[in-house]
């Protein structure tokens, strides 16, 4: 007579049925298996004998699988087993789950080193959203964030177009890029962002002097509600809302990656750069905003946004804000002729250049183009120092022109009243125009106390003009400047919106002048059409 037959449900993991649960009858007696199989109704798989005082007791295993139960709940789809919690935990940049008996889907990958599935911490939103929309178990041990009642001291009605685009961002899930002029209030619709999020909050920004107006802005807005920290500029002060660089992003991510819910971009045009990228894939955070006037990159690195930050959710140009929002502004390009002189040596250093150009079949018609050029030319041994020499020699005779100098002292006396900003594009022309004019200059080189120093009191009106290269492209404000001068530039569209940007916050009667110097018939013109496709 077979024993009593003990059922117990092992959850058991088979590679060739993994959503198979099996259940185990353990049948103790001292009797067959051919007993056992009828007490189970099932073919044993297993045998144990335990000898104690004398008796002998058989227990005869037997497995039989129970398929179609819990199917729903099983998770096929994402790989998890409906016996286990999945665990998510952050760990240095990653997000860590465990619990896991099969593969996670990508970007998960199984690291071999600690035995767990690693994603980076990016990934998070999408895991999330996946573990809830299937009913997989779950818990979520990697986010620190922070839930923070934010109440703006700042009492000021939003404008149309900045609640169009906090819309547009809403409706693409809380992430995404605006696109805005510069002086249009981007600031505020980020502000905004923040407190419809109500969480924890990381603010990215170029450089310094952004990194203090974007600590002033958030003081003013929410000083009363939380404390704003700092990170980078030899501050180290990490709360909820925390204002940092691009380059402290990167060295402290993998550190603070899990305590931010949302993260705001400023100028996120820098974000798709190679190092910077690394800063958005080591963050948590399931909300992104990023803001830029022009998020187009010369490397094409623009379309890597999505990824990082979301798309282009809404976009607005100078000219669509121009008199209502923004300053009313012209545009004026004054063509410079060369001396007799200057064109004659032009013209020799174009001949060498182009020779060289089409002796080794190469176009001229992109940045990756002039890359490319340099790398051929200095490795050449036919002609590529000569190339070299007089492809600088061009250019700073183009730049350089004579008259350029002249027509500049003209328009400087014709705007004597007015706040004027003269963008060069070589510090060596920023130097000596400097000298020439008596104008304050800044560069790359400036000292920080000085570079403030100058701007403060070209702000407070002491100054009526400042010549600079690149450095004040962006992350300057100069509400009263109203004339700009272009001496030379790039053809990147988004270094002349910048530049145009710096002459557009508006004033009551004001009306912004932006003056461009374009040698003729040279690559200036070229140069010049390109970037003002801009705003076409």
């Amino acid at each position: 007579m077979p024993g009593r037959c003990a059922q117990v449900i092992f959850l058991l993991h088979s590679e060739h049925s993994p959503d198979a649960f099996w259940t185990c009858d353990l049948v103790m007696a001292a009797t067959t298996a051919s007993q056992a199989s009828a007490c189970c109704g099932l073919e044993t798989m297993g045998r144990s004998a335990h000898a104690s005082n004398g008796l002998c007791a058989c227990i005869w295993v037997c497995f039989r699988p129970r398929f179609g139960q819990f199917i729903a709940e099983s998770g096929r789809s994402l790989g998890y087993a409906l016996w286990s919690v999945i665990e998510l935990f952050y760990e240095a940049g990653t997000l860590v789950a465990t619990g896991a008996s099969t593969g996670l889907p990508e970007p998960f990958v199984w690291d071999g080193r600690t035995r767990q599935w690693r994603a980076p911490a990016s990934a998070y939103r999408e895991t999330v959203l996946s573990l809830r929309a299937e009913d997989v178990p779950h818990e979520d041990r990697a986010s620190a964030f922070e839930k923070v009642p934010l109440e703006s001291r700042v009492a000021m009605e939003p404008r149309p177009y900045q609640k169009e685009a906090l819309g547009a961002w809403r409706r693409d899930g809380l992430r995404g890029v605006v696109v805005l002029p510069t002086g249009a209030g981007k600031t505020a619709v980020a502000v905004s962002a923040m407190e419809r999020v109500g969480r924890s909050t990381l603010v990215v920004v170029p450089t310094l002097a952004l990194l203090k107006q974007w600590y002033s802005v958030l003081h003013d807005a929410f000083g009363g509600s939380v404390t704003i920290g700092l990170l980078g500029g030899g501050y180290h002060e990490i709360t909820p809302f925390t204002v940092t660089t691009y380059d402290s992003a990167y060295i402290h991510a993998e550190r603070y990656g899990d305590r931010f819910a949302l993260v705001v971009y400023d100028e996120v045009h820098h974000l798709p750069a190679p190092k910077n990228a690394i800063i958005a894939k080591m963050l948590l955070a399931p909300y992104a905003l990023g803001l830029t006037a022009t998020p187009e990159r010369p490397d094409g690195g623009h379309g890597l946004l999505p990824e990082l930050v979301g798309p282009v959710v809404y976009r607005r140009s100078p000219e669509d804000l121009a008199g209502t929002y923004l300053a009313p502004f012209e545009l004026v390009r004054i063509p410079i002729e060369l001396t007799a002189q200057e064109r004659f040596d032009y013209a020799q250093a174009e001949a060498v250049y182009r020779d060289f150009l089409e002796k080794h079949r190469l176009p001229m018609r992109s940045p990756e183009d002039w890359q490319r050029f340099i790398m051929v030319a200095s490795t050449s041994h036919s002609g590529g120092r000569e190339a070299l020499l007089a492809a600088r020699q061009r250019r700073e005779i183009r730049e350089g022109a004579m008259r350029k100098g002249a027509t500049l002292e003209t328009l400087l006396r014709r705007h004597w009243d007015d706040r004027v900003i003269v963008f060069a594009k070589s510090v060596d022309e920023v130097y000596a125009l400097s000298r020439r004019f008596l104008i304050p200059g800044v560069t790359y080189e400036t000292p920080a106390r000085e570079r403030k120093e100058i701007l403060d009191r070209f702000r407070e009106g002491r100054y009526r003009a400042v010549i600079a290269s690149d450095v004040l492209n962006e992350g300057v404000d100069v509400p009263d400047a109203g004339v700009a001068v272009i001496l030379a530039g790039s053809a990147s569209r988004r270094e002349y919106v910048q530049r145009l940007g710096r002459i557009l916050r508006p004033r009551e009667g004001k009306r912004a002048i932006l003056y461009e110097l374009v040698t003729a018939q040279t690559g200036e013109e070229f140069t010049a059409r390109r970037r003002k496709e801009a705003l076409l």
